[in-house]
């Protein structure tokens, strides 16, 4: 198995794909606008890339987070708030803000669940800071790092009743990120000291089965390589500070805060510690480029995998109707 997710083309797997992805056994898909038209369509779609390789549990991933980050959207699926929301309803009363984030989060676990999708790229544990660039903004859960540990916490454990898997992110945090990753490579210089709070949230859920590093340069920890190819903060501070255990991805490799080519840049994140490469955009020369460049998947990372995996599949009996009507009565009392 390549230690590798790939991006898909289109709404159908092609002749060239389908081919390419039987040869290289990659370790999942992940799914953005361009791969969603319908409910019975994307079920289809992940259907045939599980027929590939008879995987039952396969990772299959997409970015649903709600608000600005939504793949999935109306009318063929249900709008969902951003992570503000609950962070509004927080200050007034935590424990209903905490409640409407996990139902919230079972409910669109109902929807991916339904149509063959076994991950979320979900939550965001990035603690919110003044000044920052709006690149998390409003998908925050907050500034405060036990409140955004709480409502990610909630988000994890409705997901795990829809039978999904989510995936926080961005490890070491991206929160005080004064450039967006996807445009140019952010440098931090905060203190090891002050990125202290940063790392509280992660810290705080290290169990969580899947998470994503982020494109930021930290000067106090390695002044030269972003989070991603840097061997010292992945085995140093999100393997032992954080302690986090789970299976680690790449945030894209196709983002221009990286310099270099994609098939290099994987092949980097994978020696520097990451489990495995994300590339998004299904450019079928990179693809190729990654699958000759990355070793065999460790076997610490296969069993990373089959143990994030293992509680995906079918969903609890439960009623989408009504977890939203929750989540929306809950809200409310912000309002009134």
């Amino acid at each position: 198995m390549v230690p590798a997710i790939f991006g898909l083309s289109g709404l159908t797997l092609g002749d060239d794909e389908r081919a390419f992805f039987r040869d290289a056994d990659p370790a999942g898909y992940i799914l953005f606008g361009r791969n969603v038209e319908s409910r019975a369509q994307v079920r289809a779609l992940t259907d045939e890339l599980r027929s590939i390789h008879g995987r039952e549990h396969l990772f299959v991933c997409i970015d649903q987070e709600g608000g600005r980050v939504a793949r999935m959207k109306p009318p063929t699926w249900s709008a969902y708030p951003p992570g503000e929301a609950f962070d509004r309803l927080y200050d007034l009363a935590p424990a209903s803000a905490i409640e409407a984030a996990r139902v919230n989060a079972q409910a669109l676990g109902l929807d991916l669940a339904e149509v063959g999708v076994s991950v979320d790229c979900h939550p965001s544990l990035d603690v919110r800071q003044p000044g920052a660039h709006d690149v998390i903004g409003d998908r925050a859960l907050g500034a405060e790092p036990m409140r955004v540990a709480a409502l990610g916490r909630a988000i994890l454990d409705g997901f795990a009743r829809s039978g999904v898997a989510g995936c926080i992110k961005h490890i070491p945090g991206h929160g005080r990120a004064m450039a967006d990753s996807h445009k140019e490579l952010p440098t931090v210089t905060a203190s090891a000291e002050e990125l202290e709070l940063d790392l509280a949230p992660f810290r705080a859920l290290a169990k969580a089965p899947i998470g994503m590093t982020a494109h930021v340069r930290y000067t106090a920890w390695d002044a030269e390589n972003p989070g991603t190819l840097s061997p010292f903060v992945i085995g140093e501070i999100i393997r032992k500070t954080i302690g986090f255990s789970g299976l680690l991805l790449t945030d894209d490799l196709d983002m221009q805060a990286l310099s270099g080519s994609v098939p290099e840049l994987a092949a980097q994140a994978i020696a520097a510690g990451c489990d495995i490469a994300l590339n998004c955009w299904a450019k079928m020369d990179d693809m190729v480029g990654i699958a000759k460049a990355l070793p065999v998947m460790a076997e610490e990372a296969a069993a990373r995998l089959d143990h994030a995996l293992a509680g995906t599949g079918p969903a609890t009996a439960a009623d989408h109707a009504e977890l939203l009507a929750k989540r929306d009565a809950l809200l409310a009392l912000r309002a009134a």
